[in-house]
This record gives C-alpha cells, structure tokens and sequence, in this order.
C-alpha cells in the first residue's frame, strides 16, 4: 500500500478529537514515575551495598546499569513525546519539563530535536528521512548484528556518539541523532566562538547531571553517580538501537505509516528496557503524531478491530528477521 491515507479514513472526528486530547495528569505520572525508578535504583543499590560480596556488588551494578539505561530511553521518549507538545496541555509546561526533566540530563536538546524529528516524519523512509541511516543497512547477517551489539555493551558506540555530540557541542557539525556526519563552514570562527557554543549547548546537560551528582553527594554516595554515565555509555545505545531497528528497519519505502513504520508487541522485559510508556505503539505514532502515549494501546485496538494492521511482531521476531541476511563469502 503506497498511497497516503488520511486518518479521516481510519477514525471518525470524534474519535481523533477523543485519542488526541493529551493529559496533564498522565504526563506527569510518566516523568514522575520515571524519575521514582531512577531514585529507587540508586536507593536500592546504597542501601544493599555493605550487605553484597564482591561477585553481588558486580550483579548489583549490572542490573542497576541496566535499569538506568532503560530509564534514560524513558526520558528520551518523553522528550520525544513532549517534541509533539503531545506530553502536557500547557505549551511551557511541556517544553520546560521535556527540556529539563527529559532531554537535558540524557545530554539532548528538545528543540534541536523537536526541528530534527519534525522532518523525520515528513520524509519517513525516503532519502530525505533524517533518521535512514539509524536502519538503512537492515537486514544484516547475524555476525553482523551481534559485532554491533558488543561495540554498544563494550561502550564503543556510545563513546562515538559522545565524540560527536561534543563536536555538535562546539558548532563543528551539525545537530543530529542519527549517524550522519555534516561539518559546519569554520572559515569565519574563532576559537572563542566554539568556546561560547560550547557553553551555551552544554551548560544545560552539565548543570542537570550536577543536581543528580549533587543529590547524591548529600547522601555521602556520589560515588554511585558514576553509574549514570556509564549506562549512557553501555546498555543504552543497544537499547537505542533495538528500538530504532522495530520502529523502521527493513520496511517499505513508502506514503503511508502502514507499510513504512512498524509497530512491535512488548511483554514486560521489551516495556522495561526497549520500549517504555507505548513507544512500540509506532505506526499508530505515525498514522497520528499527537496522539499522546497512553492513548496509543487504545489506536492500536481500534485498528486491528477494523483490518487496517496485522498483529504485531514481538521484538525477538523482529531481531531475527533484520538479521537473516547470509554472511558475505569471499
């Protein structure tokens, strides 16, 4: 199907005016409850740690790592949703909570994303698509895929990333959070402006990530603050990459969020890790971006109800199908 359809085909007006309606009391439970994980992780691992022998502490900091990692998905998400203004009613209560409980303390930006992810919906799919080279080389074999998995466990990707997000920092490249590379013309600057644009994109993840320190260290425990960037470094960037393979890879070039967009099912461990607050939800996100999150789950009912989708895949299934290609012989 490579024709546009409208949602005006799929739901009635009532029924748009009904799934659009964002809730203020929804957005704050999901930041709320976001954070409340984060602070229970760093709680939990203080407060067993004297208790732990050595081989517990090491189980203890890879769970935690994981947990931490899964929760920082969460935050980008809800900046994610917030880039929608889908997250809260009021306009400056979304873009200040977005911004400063979401995006800023995973080192993002909600309004460089907000315009980054604006065109990813316009374009999805085709060469102009923002995000094509977070899935455009899918399927790969599977010694392919597990080579990338390991250089995110191992911190590879994620120390790359960070690399380019300093660059970006400086006003050397261009914003972005995909993989693409587009140096900035430098004939005109010097070193004090990359030093201005360094501290004005920076300052906000700096100071948000000097609070969670700070918060911490009034415990007498900062030594566990430690744990936040390293999750940022490890699990998280598998987990991003999970994410991005269900949502895009190895679908269709196509008009329509039906063919070109994949929504996945989640069981408790995927809603955990890869697909926090409904963002497996994703071709209901595409068929109609303001959609808030909790209102995604009753889309998707709506739609197998009248044909318009098939049942989902799990995100097993779809790991293994993005990774069937043969392994190239020489």
């Amino acid at each position: 199907m490579n024709t546009q359809v409208s949602v005006t085909d799929l739901f009635s007006r009532e029924e748009i005016q009904e799934l659009t309606e964002p809730s203020d009391a929804y957005g704050a439970w999901a930041v709320a409850s976001t954070w409340a994980v984060i602070g229970g992780t760093f709680a939990s691992l203080i407060m067993m740690w004297d208790y732990l022998p050595r081989w517990g502490k090491l189980l203890a900091c890879i769970l935690a790592l994981a947990i931490l990692a899964g929760r920082q998905l969460c935050l980008a998400i809800l900046m994610h949703d917030a880039s929608h203004k889908s997250l809260f009613k009021n306009k400056k209560v979304n873009d200040f909570v977005g911004e400063w409980l979401c995006a800023r303390p995973i080192w993002n930006d909600l309004h460089k994303y907000r315009q980054h992810h604006v065109r990813h919906h316009a374009k999805t799919s085709t060469p102009d698509d923002p995000d094509l080279s977070l899935v455009s080389d899918f399927p790969v074999s599977k010694k392919s895929l597990t080579r990338k998995f390991l250089r995110d466990l191992t911190g590879m990707t994620g120390l790359k990333f960070s690399f380019g997000r300093v660059l970006m920092d400086l006003d050397l490249m261009k914003w972005t959070v995909a993989n693409d590379q587009v140096w900035l013309d430098r004939s005109n600057k010097h070193l004090v402006d990359y030093a201005k644009s360094l501290v004005k994109n920076s300052s906000g993840a700096i100071a948000t990530n000097a609070a969670l320190y700070g918060v911490l260290k009034a415990f007498g425990q900062q030594r566990f603050y430690w744990l936040w960037p390293l999750a940022y470094l490890t699990p998280f960037p598998l987990f991003l990459r999970i994410r991005s393979m269900a949502e895009h890879a190895g679908m269709q070039t196509s008009n329509t969020a039906l063919t070109n967009t994949r929504t996945t099912q989640a069981g408790w461990i995927a809603r955990s890790f890869v697909a926090p607050i409904h963002v497996n939800y994703h071709m209901e996100h595409h068929l109609m971006a303001s959609v808030p999150y909790f209102k995604l789950p009753r889309m998707h009912r709506l739609l197998r109800d009248r044909g318009h989708v098939p049942t989902p895949p799990s995100y097993f299934k779809v790991i293994q199908s993005l990774s069937s290609k043969p392994e190239q012989t020489v």
